[in-house]
């Protein structure tokens, strides 16, 4: 026995000092021991666990290695929303973010702010995968991945073996019982290109720029590969936490440091606009020299409080944007245009080019975007031309470089008919359709895979090498033919076997059950996305009167202006579009549509604004906004005065003070069901 507590003795020290030499190395790059040393603690440590299995902690440093392969990854709903954040370039637009935080907090605050010192918090913008990352009395139980912002996936497992991420948290200084961090998965550089090295010299394709090798690292089912990817971590933001946390995100930052976490080390707090632009400025210059793929800075409002007051819109908060650096920008040869064919039938000229590489990413193809834009650029085939990555992500051709004694080739023109399908192409506005619709395969394919997204339908395992193969073998020729798909047609497709063919016919089977948001969503009519869709759900109720609503009737609907409603009577009208949602329905697909108290108004809570903190113990978060959705009220994330009530559930946090401290009435989960219920 005292043998016995002696090793566990040794083995916590153990744990202790490597955790120490783990965030030396990997987070403050300013290691104190030799690889040597290090290996020989972690050898003494993995000993010492193998003889004393039962000491084995899910949060020891022996457990990064990896586990088994999953079948899947699992989906979580996100404790907050992960919003994304505006973009801009210019400095007017910087300038013009300034005025407009002034003025909001004037008028929430309700005082002059014109000549009040506002700190901006200015720190990088991580070119990387967005994260979630949870902790409960100090240990790391769960992370996942941003997906659409509402649900992600569980990479825990994953996320388990990245050295730079703490397993616990430092105790000494108290970090909340439960924290909820965000964080950006990266890849630097040099680790970059060493994997990709690796990769080419075993055969093997290798990725196109750190995000998308950070990316595919992350959501690896087998953990054991994530393990040799060498991807890092940094966490930049508070999603929730109990208890009291930071005024400003200036602290913020300083608390995530002192807990173990890595945050950014290259930010500055500015007092003035004008110190955001320079602070801009100075790092695009450092830029190239830095370790790691960034594209801008994200500038945010530092008081916590003010970040409350200001709130946020539907995708994006109002006290925080990207600020972008200028494309990177290189000159190469145009060797041919061809034209793709989008979901919608949107014709978009492409630019085929001799491969050039531009920020570290080889570029073959640019956008050319529309007709007009070729025309306005006089771009053709054997030009010279500069190519940018915009927002250094989306290829694009900058402008064509005259060359001395050229000889050019004719003018671009669009094709007359469809370069896919051969059906006739009609030009609206600025843009070229093909308009063979369900009959294009291009068409097929995109509306097939836009039906099965994460925002849509969510059918696991509905990719786009199995949607090509389905419409290629001619098993899927409108959407409805998804629904009699049969496991021995399955089987005749390339990369399926029994249990595969099984869970995708399952996952289609379970779509059949879907509410009418997320339906309308997924018919692809153009310009209705998922906000829209919800929209129109709690406006109309049901797809019957959606489908039966005039132009009129669609404008005068809060949100939708006169192209969104063009676009609905002209989805609706098409007799094709109506078969085919006549087919998913007798095919047994069940649209929930949302629900409306009996015997009450049919939108009671019509302009009122919730907002939820803690646990609820009979309704999942979800659960309760569509609840409130539904009968027209609307939830946001941050209290203000324009809040009407916050439900606290078990272990409120912080938003529960803010409440009070605002005057904000205060629901219990009772008193909330009771507010549901109609009078």
């Amino acid at each position: 026995m005292e043998k016995r507590a002696k090793a566990g003795q040794r083995i916590e020290a153990l744990r202790k000092e490597i955790r120490r030499h783990d965030h030396l190395y990997y987070v403050k790059a300013k290691p104190e021991i030799s690889d040597q040393a290090y290996d020989r603690l972690f050898r003494e440590l993995t000993d010492l666990e193998a003889a004393y299995p039962d000491l084995i902690t899910l949060d020891s440093p022996t457990q990064r290695v990896g586990a088994p392969p999953l079948d899947e990854l699992a989906k979580v709903a996100h404790e907050r929303p992960m919003l994304s954040l505006d973009s801009i370039t210019d400095r007017e637009e910087v300038l013009a973010f300034d005025k407009r935080v002034r003025r909001e907090l004037a008028k929430e605050l309700d005082r002059e702010m014109e000549a009040e010192t506002i700190h901006y918090t200015v720190e990088p913008k991580y070119d990387g995968l967005s994260v979630e990352l949870v902790y409960e009395a100090g240990r790391f139980v769960r992370g996942a991945t941003r997906g659409d912002g509402q649900i992600g996936e569980d990479v825990t497992i994953n996320l388990r073996t990245l050295r730079s991420l703490p397993l616990t948290l430092n105790a000494d200084l108290a970090p909340p019982a439960r924290l909820v961090v965000r964080g950006e998965v990266y890849m630097r550089l040099d680790d970059f290109q060493a994997l990709n090295r690796r990769m080419t010299e075993r055969g093997e394709e290798a990725f196109a720029n750190p995000r998308n090798a950070a990316a595919g690292s992350l959501r690896q089912l087998d953990s054991r590969i994530t393990a040799e990817r060498p991807l890092v971590l940094t966490c930049y933001e508070t999603m929730t936490g109990s208890g009291e946390l930071p005024p400003t995100h200036w602290d913020e930052l300083d608390a995530l440091a002192a807990w173990g976490l890595p945050a950014p080390t290259q930010r500055r707090l500015c007092a003035s606009i004008d110190d955001v632009i320079a602070f801009h400025a100075d790092i695009e210059a450092e830029r190239e020299g830095l370790p790691f793929e960034i594209d801008g800075v994200v500038v945010k409002v530092n008081r916590r409080d003010w970040q409350a007051a200001l709130g946020e819109k539907s995708r994006s908060p109002r006290w925080a944007l990207a600020f972008k650096f200028a494309p990177r920008k290189e000159m190469t040869v145009v060797q041919d245009i061809a034209v793709s064919v989008g979901r919608t039938g949107t014709l978009t000229p492409l630019a085929l080019l001799k491969p050039v590489e531009v920020g570290g990413v080889t570029i073959s193809r640019a956008t050319l975007h529309n007709a007009d834009e070729v025309a306005r650029k006089d771009i053709r085939v054997g030009d010279t031309v500069k190519v940018e990555r915009a927002g250094d992500v989306i290829p694009a051709i900058a402008e064509r470089v005259p060359v001395a004694g050229e000889r050019r080739a004719e003018p671009f023109r669009m094709p007359d008919a469809c370069p896919v399908c051969g059906s006739a192409v009609a030009r609206e506005g600025a843009y070229y359709y093909c308009s063979g619709q369900a009959a294009c395969p291009a068409q097929l394919k995109g509306s097939l895979e836009h039906f099965a997204s994460k925002q849509a339908l969510n059918i696991d395992g509905l990719g786009e090498k199995t949607v090509a193969q389905l419409v290629e073998q001619g098993l899927v020729r409108e959407l409805p033919d998804l629904y009699e798909l049969t496991k021995d047609r399955l089987l005749a497709l390339e990369g399926f076997a029994d249990k595969s063919a099984s869970l995708l016919l399952n996952a289609i089977q379970r779509s059949k059950q879907t509410t009418l948001d997320r339906f309308l969503m997924g018919l692809g009519i153009r310009q209705v996305g998922r906000h829209i869709a919800k929209v129109l759900a709690r406006r109309f109720g049901t797809l019957d009167a959606i489908m039966a609503a005039d132009r009129d009737t669609l404008e005068n609907v809060h949100e939708i202006g006169p192209e969104i409603a063009a676009s609905l009577e002209s989805f609706f009208r098409e007799e094709r579009n109506r078969r085919v949602i006549r087919r998913l329905l007798d095919l047994g697909m069940m649209v929930e549509e949302p629900t409306r108290p009996e015997g009450g108004a049919a939108r009671p809570l019509e302009g009122k604004t919730f907002v939820f903190t803690g646990g609820l113990a009979t309704l999942g978060r979800d659960a309760a906004k569509r609840l409130v959705e539904d009968r027209g009220g609307r939830v946001t994330s941050s209290v203000s005065k324009q809040t009407d009530y916050v439900v606290a559930g078990a272990e409120a946090g912080s938003k529960l003070e803010e409440a009070r401290r605002l005057g904000v009435r205060v629901l219990t989960e009772s008193e909330f069901r009771a507010l549901l219920e109609p009078s």
